[in-house]
């Protein structure tokens, strides 16, 4: 399956806690991200998604970042004193349907798009695509139309009634995570795995890739790659704030911080694992980070 890597939305940008030494070389250890410019200087923040080309299900969206309906209709669609904080960029160039476009596809073939929750900058580009199938967690999903009209979620975004497809418990294994679940009318190397604490249905979505390479979207289970190294972990301290206000089960969180070290630790060579904000992260795959007009 071919992965495609965008930025679905980019906020206010943030400097990184630390300099890679030269001789560290291209790929970096630990987490850490590649030796370069990009890694040495200040980011924007990014809203990193996976675009995944399928044989059997079409194009598959992994996260839908900020929206249309978001860009067009921000007063709206967007909470003020969210927009103030995060500095969104809301560049029409930015949104999923405009990147599909972009690189040849019909929008309409995105047929799945796998969401690790529903946070406002996670399900933003839901109605772009009306006739997808939403997968995620049902606990999220109950959240979410519990909750209504809040920083976190934004009911605007499934105002169209998305066909959702929600997973509760059961499920199997995999490298040490429990009730991790196939999904409807997807191939089995695309996966939603509990990663619980950020919100009340947390997933990340593992895709295998060619080479039987698992690559493991986190979602916002953490912000920071070096809150996941193994050998010298610590937080952002922006990020940090932003991950301690939005957090429903802290204990949890930091559980799944210590499942995911030891993910990175001791397969290594058989997952790599990506968060959704993190722009040294997204820098690995692209590029360039420039915001389409």
């Amino acid at each position: 399956m071919n992965i495609h890597h965008l930025n679905l939305g980019s906020f206010r940008a943030i400097d990184p806690t630390y300099q890679i030494p030269d001789e560290v070389g291209p790929g970096g250890v630990g987490g850490r991200p590649p030796s370069s410019e990009t890694a040495l200087s200040p980011a924007p923040v990014v809203c990193h998604a996976f675009l995944v080309e399928t044989d059997s299900s079409g194009l598959v969206l992994v996260e839908s970042g900020l929206g249309s309906i978001d860009v067009e209709r921000p007063a709206e669609a967007l909470e003020a004193e969210w927009l103030e904080m995060t500095e969104a960029v809301l560049a029409p160039g930015e949104t999923a349907v405009r990147q599909v476009a972009r690189l040849g596809h019909d929008p309409a073939d995105v047929r799945h798009i796998v969401l690790t929750h529903l946070d406002v900058d996670h399900s933003g580009g839901l109605p772009d695509f009306p006739d997808a199938k939403v997968h995620v967690f049902e606990a999220e999903r109950q959240a979410a139309y519990a909750e209504g009209p809040s920083r976190r979620y934004r009911p605007l975004h499934w105002a169209h009634g998305p066909k959702w497809a929600t997973y509760g418990e059961g499920g199997e294994q995999w490298f040490g995570f429990e009730g991790v679940r196939e999904l409807e009318g997807l191939p089995p190397e695309i996966l939603l795995v509990p990663l619980g604490g950020h919100t009340a249905g947390h997933a990340g979505v593992a895709v295998r890739g060619d080479g039987d390479r698992w690559l493991l979207h986190a979602g916002d289970a953490y912000f920071y790659h070096r809150e996941i190294d193994p050998d010298d972990h610590h937080g952002h301290p922006l990020l940090d704030i932003l991950q301690n206000d939005s957090q429903v089960d802290e204990k949890q969180r930091l559980a799944t911080h210590d499942r995911l070290r030891a993910l990175v630790r001791d397969h290594a060579d058989e997952v790599e694992v990506v968060s959704a904000h993190d722009p040294w992260e997204y820098a690995r795959y692209v590029s360039t980070q420039r915001v389409p007009l």
